[in-house]
């Protein structure tokens, strides 16, 4: 019934199996890869006609995360899964993003990849997984892609890469001091494509180091995914990608002249309608047959592409007038927003971001259900980028795939330098608003959020700047590498390389290559050129901050934290939580809480955070002997008074120890209600707490000496 064909080997410590023929069948390819026990399939199906008047390549990838797959049920009201979650987001892109450029010129059939986790054993990412099972499931297809690609994760550890690191070596690593590196690398077999990371300030030579690595160890997927290919693939589809050269030769004969002159303006608004215009007076003078061919477009642009690449390799100024090496023009500002705890604007060249910072308690942490387990994120990033930053009118809503990926991107960067939890113990916001953007808004991201953090007193341990770097890369080998890229360079160059990081190493590389060949000499001198470009960026940002401020604005909460015995837990909180409800509504303070007994008291008042402090502190704290306390009389009986002199403690004052003479009754002096101050005597033989007042002064709560008995006998 089944043609079914399974390809396996070893693959660091864990099996990698490709199977299909056997799930999916009526997909042009389905796969499902297994690493250990996390299990992923890949369906690929394509279009057998493109659509008319499509000038685009619709390539379509969802990644989707079953909660079944991990033997959880879905939180939430509605107990399904619903629309994607950050990490299915992400990594849709991570898979879209290498495989991309790899279809063959002019392909322009619909392409849709849907990869769904059907196993995870919580410790193999199913992430690489998806991305192997998505190259499988492409390259037996028939549909003309020129892979397949490999993935891999490295870890570096002890100033060793590790190959694939478990979920749980990743998980969180700004709290692992050991794990210094989370790489995502991806890459045909004779190049690197795609590279996405988070690093804890590695130097250039430690970041190219694993890159190389994560390429070298996906080489035997490389192979298995042919040996499958070999035994399992279709037809490959008749495709020949479009000649349209004589219409090219049309298209630069009529318009290079005022396509040249548009790229030598300056200003991007202006250079954009003369671009615009250009291409509209091509039009107005070429034949209905040729406006009609749907290869139009690729001409035009392939225009576009040949007078900015051109100028440039051949030594040229790039379109704005700068060399390869100038970072565009920089100011930063901070504190411009009044009722804000932190904000800045950054302005590079025509790209700006105004970043706010927003300090919470522990209430505010996100809470993330994700598939190997919910927890708890005390710092988040959210980027967004409206039309007007690019002079548009479009679509204006929820943040789409790009703003996610750009915001994750910034998160990454930062985390590297955030101060710990226990040193700094608030829950940090930063929202990235895109007012502007001619190239790079997420490393413009990176900078401003650094310095509004500054501006709202967060510690960190060094401000992070990023940086684009772009390529140029000929048929003839010649290359440029460019520093600060504009969008039109990023659109029609080679490669979108953004490095961020501190002055003494990289936080973050994102790397997306358009064409196979980039060599490791080309990345090491674009990563040169990227720490210069760094460290330029930073000079310029210390012109406004160097360190977080010393005090926090007015309207930010104030948080002081105190550790008390796990065991005591239970009485802070109280039945049904009746005790933390008090503490809360008397000192008008936030209370949090942890399993591990860590309190966070928040209020911009700090006389609520003492109010609330000295209320938890009376009940978790023991009394001591020999000291002196202030209490009530709760009761009296014939031998004594009981006191509640230590939180919610009571405690005997015996009627010879209420006064310096002979008392018949307590009531004699004592009456319910009174406040006294009494000395805690210490504990009988069964626990209970003995007091004495006769030997305290009780108008100033002094221990009275023998001297001053004299005295007063005297």
């Amino acid at each position: 019934m089944f043609d079914e064909v399974k390809k396996s080997i070893q693959w660091g410590q864990e099996t990698l199996t490709l199977e299909t023929g056997k799930v999916a069948r009526q997909a042009d390819g389905s796969v499902i890869a297994t690493l250990g026990e996390t299990s992923v399939m890949a369906a690929v199906t394509f279009a057998k006609e493109p659509k008319p008047g499509q000038d685009f390549f619709p390539l379509t990838v969802h990644y989707q995360e079953k909660f079944y797959a991990a033997g959880k049920v879905p939180g939430g009201f509605f107990k399904r899964e619903a629309r994607p979650s950050e990490k299915e987001t992400l990594t849709s892109r991570l898979i879209d993003r290498p495989i991309r450029p790899l279809f063959a010129p002019g392909f322009k059939h619909e392409v849709l990849v849907i990869c769904t986790v059907l196993s995870h054993d919580l410790v193999n990412d199913p992430d690489i997984v998806a991305m192997i099972a998505a190259s499988a499931a492409l390259t037996i297809s028939g549909v003309p892609f020129m892979g397949p690609i490999g993935a891999a994760r490295v870890g570096f550890v002890d100033g060793e890469y590790v190959l694939n690191p478990e979920v749980s070596d990743m998980d969180n690593l700004r709290q692992n001091p050991e794990q210094r590196l989370d790489l995502v690398v991806a890459g045909t077999k004779d190049a690197v494509m795609m590279v996405e990371s988070e690093a804890y300030e590695l130097s250039e030579a430690e970041m190219l180091g694993a890159v190389k690595f994560g390429h070298e160890q996906m080489q035997p997927v490389l192979d298995l995914i042919i040996q499958l290919a070999e035994a399992a693939a279709k037809e490959p589809f008749d495709f020949q990608s479009p000649d349209y050269s004589v219409l090219y030769a049309r298209v630069k004969e009529l318009g290079e002249a005022d396509m040249r002159a548009a790229y030598a303006i300056r200003d991007k608004s202006e250079r954009q309608d003369a671009i615009a215009a250009a291409k509209t007076k091509v039009k107005e003078s070429l034949t209905e047959e040729e406006l009609a061919d749907e290869n139009l477009g690729s001409a035009l642009k392939k225009l576009e592409s040949g007078i900015l690449r051109g100028d440039i390799i051949d030594g040229g100024a790039r379109i704005d007038g700068r060399d390869n090496k100038t970072v565009r023009p920089i100011d930063c500002e901070v504190g411009l927003l009044p009722r804000t705890h932190g904000s800045a604007l950054f302005t590079r060249g025509e790209t700006q971001g105004l970043i706010v910072t927003t300090l919470g308690t522990g209430d505010d942490e996100q809470i993330i259900d994700a598939l190997h387990g919910n927890f708890r994120s005390n710092f988040l990033l959210h980027y967004n980028f409206p039309p007007y930053s690019v002079g548009e009118v479009g679509r204006f809503g929820p943040p789409g795939r790009r703003e996610i990926g750009h915001g994750k991107l910034a998160w990454r960067a930062l985390q590297a330098v955030l101060p710990a939890q226990t040193d700094f113990p608030y829950t940090i916001r930063l929202v990235s608003e895109i007012t502007e953007s001619n190239g790079s808004s997420s490393m413009a991201t990176v900078c401003g959020s650094s310095l509004s953090m500054m501006d709202a007193g967060v510690p960190l341990k060094a401000p992070v700047a990023g940086v684009a770097m772009g390529l140029i890369l000929e048929d003839d080998g010649r290359f440029a590498v460019l520093t600060d890229i504009l969008g039109d360079e990023d659109h029609l160059g080679d490669m979108d390389f953004k490095v961020a990081g501190t002055d003494q190493g990289i936080t973050s590389l994102q790397m997306d290559i358009k064409v196979a060949g980039i060599t490791p000499e080309i990345m090491e001198q674009a990563l040169a050129q990227a720490r210069d470009g760094r460290m330029h960026i930073l000079g310029e940002m210390g012109k406004a901050l160097t360190e977080g401020r010393r005090e926090f604005s007015a309207h930010a909460p104030r948080i002081e934290t105190m550790n008390i015995p796990t065991d005591k837990i239970r009485e802070v909180i109280g039945s049904g939580g009746k005790v933390i409800r008090e503490i809360v509504e008397v000192s008008g303070a936030k209370v949090d809480i942890n399993d591990d007994g860590v309190i966070k008291i928040a209020s911009a008042n700090a006389d609520s955070i003492k109010k609330a402090y000295d209320m938890i502190h009376s009940i978790v704290a023991e009394p001591e002997e020999g000291q002196v306390y202030t209490g009530k009389v709760v009761k009296l009986v014939d031998f004594g008074a009981f006191v509640n002199f230590f939180g919610k403690r009571d405690g005997l004052v015996h009627v010879s120890q209420i006064a310096n003479r002979r008392l018949g009754h307590p009531s004699e002096v004592l009456q319910e209600g009174q406040e006294v101050k009494v000395k805690l005597l210490g504990f009988d033989d069964r626990g209970k707490v003995r007091l004495g007042m006769k030997m305290v002064d009780q108008e100033t709560g002094e221990e009275i000496t023998e001297k001053k008995e004299e005295t007063t006998e005297g």
